[in-house]
């Protein structure tokens, strides 16, 4: 199935019509709306499978994902355009169906439950959806049949989610997740986007500027541990490292050697936190204000909040009001290992890719 589609598939039976051949396939699970964030996606599974290979877009605006109040009407339905998109970027399919033909007898009374990682952060914040999104997805994963599922960085917490519910209910696919795409002023791309003034959106940034200030604070930290452990007799601890620096009567030796002091064998997780905050308080006085809804610092393996003496991976979460528009981002991080020769600003984030970068 690698022809280019004409239409989009209405129904599961049409769906299934479409023989690949044995050829590996691939699906992108979207909610329309599409941007290049979306087909970045499709590109990273058209790569993966190949051109014998096929790529299903799914386009579907789960009802199961709102909550009382929120946008579902609102949406924007942009079925052409993402046809379009789609076709670009290498689908081979785009299976759009009704919300009667994924959920035939009205609202499923059987559901997948997210469990104690689904009422944390952005499941604290919107009750249930991601009881509703796991439904879909494992219904999507059923009338899609792929050997492969790929889904972006930005949604941390549910793509951590869908990956459990796969391992934990022996789906046979593998879930492949890609970086985040943010346009040329930091800002991760996403559907809301559209909704932001510019005012607004100059007052959005905030977001992106809290995860690379945390990111830089981090990465200098990790510098001046390694140059602090690359003196004689620093022995890799932290009041040694300090006195060692001392020693070298610069100017910013003090200084440095308060840092030291100052960023815990752990990996500095709470100066991390401290340094996205302080970016946030100042975007709350802006005006529009952002209004914060979180900042985490959590272990991608249940989105618990990590220790200060963290050692490893983690991922530093926000969400935010800016307006009526709510906007999440995050950005994985390394705690308590030194990141020899990487910068963490800007379009080097890890976990992000840059969109519009080189225009």
């Amino acid at each position: 199935m690698n022809t280019t589609p004409a239409a989009p598939v209405r129904t599961a039976r049409e769906l299934r019509a479409l023989d690949g051949g044995g050829a590996p396939r691939a699906v992108v699970m979207t909610m329309g709306a599409l941007h290049e964030g979306h087909a970045t996606l499709i590109r990273a599974a058209r790569e993966r499978v190949g051109e014998r290979g096929s790529v299903v877009v799914t386009v579907f605006v789960n009802p199961l994902q709102f909550g009382a109040g929120e946008d579902l009407d609102r949406y924007p339905r942009t079925l052409d355009a993402d046809l379009a998109l789609a076709v670009e970027a290498g689908a081979s399919a785009v299976f759009a169906p009704a919300v009667d033909e994924v959920y035939p007898g009205g609202e499923p009374q059987v559901r997948i439950t997210a469990g104690p990682m689904g009422e944390r952060l952005e499941g604290a914040s919107r009750p249930g959806h991601f009881d509703g999104m796991l439904t879909v997805v494992a219904k999507l994963l059923h009338l899609t049949a792929p050997d492969l599922a790929f889904f972006g960085q930005k949604d941390a917490q549910q793509l951590a989610l869908i990956r459990r519910m796969v391992r934990d209910l022996n789906f046979p696919v593998e879930i492949v997740g890609v970086k985040t795409v943010r346009e040329a002023d930091g800002l991760a791309l996403s559907s809301r986007n559209r909704y932001l003034s510019a005012e607004e959106r100059r007052t959005a940034l905030a977001l992106s500027r809290a995860l690379f200030t945390a990111c830089d604070r981090l990465a200098a930290q990790s510098a001046l541990r390694a140059r602090a452990d690359a003196l004689p007799g620093a022995q890799g601890r932290v009041e040694n490292r300090a006195e060692a620096l001392s020693r070298l009567g610069e100017a910013r030796a003090a200084a440095d050697a308060h840092a030291v002091a100052q960023a815990a064998e752990g990996g500095g997780a709470e100066a991390v936190r401290a340094a996205a905050r302080s970016v946030l308080e100042e975007a709350a006085k802006a005006r529009p204000p952002l209004t914060l809804d979180y900042l985490a610092l959590v272990d991608p393996a249940d989105f618990t909040e990590v220790a200060d003496d963290h050692d490893g991976e983690a991922i530093l979460a926000v969400a935010a009001r800016v307006g009526a528009t709510r906007l999440i981002d995050n950005v994985p991080l390394l705690l308590g290992t030194t990141l020899v020769g990487t910068t963490l600003s800007g379009a080097d984030l890890p976990g992000t890719t840059p969109f519009g970068a080189a225009k």
